[in-house]
């Protein structure tokens, strides 16, 4: 990013920060007793190159995604991962909706490459792989009720779009009573800009922006 254009960033971060600050907003909400590390469409369509949805930033995401992991095996803490697949890309009556009237969802087909996860972090077969087919990992899947019945109360969330999936997961994420981390390393998007707007955003109404040396520490103290 330009230096000129992280410098505007920052002003207009401060103030608007100044303004949440004096009016309540951007509380902590803190981490839980017992997290979960939700990885959001980290799928060859959005990690490699050559699609359409390809994100930047996954020299950093990547890695940072691959510690998580190892953190969260080692300590037993449930992994999930969501991708973004449709069965039907065709018909008049495809599983699309009027997604596909504003964005190429036709490229996400069930059973293709494109939808599956990142083999550079390829989930265990004991791990969850939730196929979604709107923005979040919450609507219309079973997310919310698996996570209850294990007794998370914390969600730790990585992976792409930040201004779309990531976001609407995070927003969902505190509605539904779970305590949204983002980890700041570890979430991208293919606008710069809207990373870091979505970050601040979300740190300041939805969740917790926190570096991912922060929270390698709180998982690997987390007790089993």
């Amino acid at each position: 990013m330009p230096d000129e254009f992280q410098e505007a960033l920052d002003k207009i971060f401060t103030a608007d920060s100044e303004l949440y600050a004096s009016r309540g907003f951007a509380r902590r909400i803190g981490y839980g007793k017992k997290p979960a590390l939700i990885n959001i469409d980290l799928a060859n369509a959005w990690t490699r190159e050559g699609h359409a949805f390809t994100c930047d930033g996954m020299d950093v995401i990547i890695p940072g995604v691959q510690k998580l992991l190892d953190a969260a095996r080692a300590k037993g803490i449930p992994v999930v991962y969501t991708t973004t697949a449709y069965t039907d890309t065709e018909s008049p009556n495809s599983d699309m909706g009027l997604w596909k009237e504003k964005i190429p969802v036709e490229e996400l087909k069930a059973g293709t490459e494109a939808v599956e996860i990142d083999d550079r972090i390829a989930p265990l077969p004991t791990e969850q792989v939730i196929v979604k087919k709107k923005a979040s990992a919450f609507h219309g899947t079973n997310l919310s009720s698996y996570l209850n019945s294990i007794g998370v109360d914390t969600v730790i969330v990585t992976g792409v779009t930040m201004c779309a999936c990531v976001r609407h997961t995070v927003e969902d994420a505190i509605a539904e009573g779970f305590r949204p981390i983002v980890v700041r390393e570890c979430v991208g998007d293919r606008i710069r800009g809207a990373v870091e707007w979505n970050l601040f955003d979300i740190d300041a109404k939805f969740g917790d922006v926190e570096p991912l040396d922060n929270v390698l520490d709180y998982m690997r103290r987390n007790e089993p």
